[in-house]
Formats: structure tokens, sequence, C-alpha cells
């Protein structure tokens, strides 16, 4: 560190700060002759700066318009039915702009602390109408994605069991989606949500979420279930106690669609260093060979099914391929 620096005086006004930036912004170009700012550029950077924080403060004031909208009586008596859609419509187009609001980290952790989420899970995410409890379920999600502070904060007030509570059970498949998604952020990386998720059995929810009506559900049910073991796969054995091949497969006899290739991911990833998992797999009522083979066949020359063929391959490797043999050394 070049002498003198330890005792550069810290700067005590907008002028000094502004001087202080500029010079961190040129440093990497070597030392420049010290010049005063013009009145010009100092009234253009001010406006800067000032337009920075107005425009944070704006999102915040937006958020506090938003929390009461939400916090309106709704046991009140309306004039008549319209009023009554007019503010549910009300309050899905608040739940949506903090939802948007809260995909920045800062307005996360600053609704956090104005108590929208308690707000959120105590009026809105039991809501009787879906519109409301789904846009509930999102603004959840976009505050707890990659914000550990906040993804504690929620799984301290208990968000997790009712999430995977609405991913299980409600009536409205958007919902459950959301739902399931907002758990996604809760567990994902984060040590505590998988342990209060293995607590309220998610893998149990999971399991059903693959054999749900909703497309979605089942494709990202089976996508978490992917990641999850593949980012902890000392939980395999509490999903194959489950019976979760059998499930597994099940899936893979359905029509085809776009949930296969997680689910033979999975099944890859619960024979791999597993003798549980490959003699489930071996089970002849199954006859997960035959299927595996008829798949194959099915999906050569399909560049887009490459990564499912790969699973395929895999699978049949792991569990049912003969060594090589020798005499020949051809396939069987």
């Amino acid at each position: 560190m070049a002498e003198g620096n330890g005792n550069r005086r810290q700067p005590h006004n907008l002028q000094g700060v502004l001087r202080m930036a500029v010079e961190a912004g040129s440093a990497s170009d070597g030392p420049a002759p010290t010049e005063p700012m013009t009145q010009e550029r100092v009234e253009f950077l001010r406006a800067a700066l000032a337009e920075v924080c107005k425009g944070q403060m704006d999102e915040v004031e937006q958020m506090k318009r938003c929390l009461e909208v939400l916090r309106r009586d709704q046991s009140r008596e309306r004039e008549s039915e319209e009023d009554v859609e007019e503010e549910e419509d009300e309050r899905e187009d608040a739940l949506e702009v903090l939802s948007e609001l809260c995909e920045n980290l800062d307005n996360a952790r600053d609704l956090m602390k104005l108590g929208g989420l308690d707000l959120c899970m105590s009026r809105c995410l039991g809501h009787s109408e879906a519109g409301i409890r789904w846009r509930a379920a999102q603004l959840i999600a976009s505050c707890a994605q990659n914000m550990p502070e906040v993804q504690c904060y929620l799984l301290n007030q208990g968000a997790l069991p009712t999430l995977l509570q609405h991913t299980d059970h409600d009536t409205n498949s958007t919902v459950r989606v959301k739902a399931l998604y907002a758990v996604s952020c809760l567990v994902r990386e984060q040590e505590a949500g998988l342990k209060d998720f293995l607590t309220h059995d998610g893998f149990s929810v999971l399991m059903r979420g693959m054999q749900s009506d909703s497309k979605k559900l089942r494709t990202k049910s089976a996508f978490l279930l992917l990641n999850l073991l593949t980012s902890h796969p000392e939980h395999k054995e509490t999903v194959l106690s489950m019976g979760m091949v059998q499930q597994l497969v099940s899936v893979l006899r359905s029509p085809h669609s776009s949930i296969h290739e997680h689910v033979l991911g999975v099944l890859c990833c619960l024979v791999e260093e597993s003798p549980r998992g490959v003699s489930d797999c071996r089970d002849p009522s199954l006859g997960l060979e035959e299927l595996l083979n008829q798949r194959m066949q099915d999906l050569k020359g399909q560049e887009e099914s490459l990564e499912q063929l790969e699973f395929c391959e895999r699978l049949r490797a792991a569990c049912f391929q003969a060594p090589p043999v020798k005499d020949n050394g051809m396939d069987r």
C-alpha cells in the first residue's frame, strides 16, 4: 500500500463521496492528476445518485401500499358482488407486484422486515380464492430463492409444512405447482429446509406429485426428487424403503412425456452404489429390462432425446447387462 493511503481523510459530504467514487473508478488506470470537479459534473452525479435513492424508496413505498391492500378487513360487508370481485382483483395485483419487486434480494429482505411474509402466510396462503393462494405461494418463492436469511425466517414460521399440504391436497392445480416451487426454494441447498422436508414426509409428497393429473406438477416433482437425491445421496435408502422404484417404473409406463427423463435420472441415481436399488429394479414383476429395451429402440436417432437414451443405457448396464463375452467381445 502506498505511503499515506492509510491517512486518507474520509468524506463528510456529497462532494467528497463523489470525488472518492471517481478516484476509485480510475485507480486501475494509474495515478491521474487531481483536477477540481466541474459544477456541471457535480450536479449530474448528484442528480443520478438522488434518482437511485429515490427509486429504492419508491419500491419500499410500493410494497407498503401493497401490504395495505392485503391488510384490508375481509369480513366487512360489501355493497355488491362486483365490489367483492374488485377487492379480490386488487389483492391479486398487489401480490403480483410484490413478487416482481422481491426478485430483488434487498426488497425481499425489506418485505420480511415489514411483516409482509407473515401477512402472506396468515391472510393469503389459505385464502378461499385460488388466484390469491397461488400468488401467495409465488411470492414466498420469489422471496426465498437464493436468500438464506429469508429462507430461515420462513422455515421458523412454519411455512414448509403448509406449502407441502397445498402441494399435496389443494384442489387447484396451479396452487399445487406454485406451492411446490416455493418448497423447492426452501429445501434446495438449504440444510435446515431439507431437514424440515424429511420431518414432514416430503418424499411421499413428491411421489404422489409424480402421479398427479397435472403434467406440470408431475414434471416438477420428478425434477426436485432428482435434484435432492443427486445432492444428498445419503437419503436414497429412505426413498427406496418407500417402494419408490415400483412407483417410478409405473410412471415410465405412462404415455411418453418430458417427465420420463427425470424419472430415468432418479432410477439411475437410486441404483448407483446401492445393491438394494439394483435388486428392486431387477424385480421380474416390473418388467423393467423389457421396458428399457423398447424405450431405447423408440428413442434411437432422436437428437432431442440423447440424455434420456443415455439414462436408459446406464440403467440397463447397472441392472441387467451380463459381463462381456470373452471369446468374441460382441455385445449381447
